[in-house]
């Protein structure tokens, strides 16, 4: 079975861009705050998409911080990063994907 409604086309490459290299590699996250990631996804609604970043501990899968938005602009993620970034925690690795909200732009 498949959903009839159209899904947003987020995950392809603009065709030449470089990517960058992973650096987690094997890495055992064996604590709290070694670690954090953050990704955004779609939720689907009746009439569009609304955006969902999330800066998650990768140990404890705890959630520190998370915006929506009704675009892909980078604002909303920058304004997860820096609530998750306002606790004084610090942490030894920051992972997230290579989406253009992440990486900036290379033009």
């Amino acid at each position: 079975m498949e959903a009839i409604y159209c899904w947003p086309n987020t995950s392809k490459p603009t065709p030449g861009r470089s990517t960058d290299p992973y650096l987690q590699g094997g890495l055992a996250v064996t604590r709290p705050n070694q670690a954090r990631a953050m990704d955004m996804t779609y939720i689907p609604l009746v009439c569009g998409f609304v955006y969902l970043a999330a800066v998650v501990d990768c140990f404890s899968r705890r959630v520190l911080a998370w915006k929506l938005s009704i675009t892909m602009e980078t604002s909303f993620c920058i304004e997860a990063l820096e609530e998750a970034l306002s606790r004084d925690e610090k942490t030894e690795l920051f992972n997230t994907d290579q989406g253009s909200q992440f990486r900036g732009s290379r033009r």
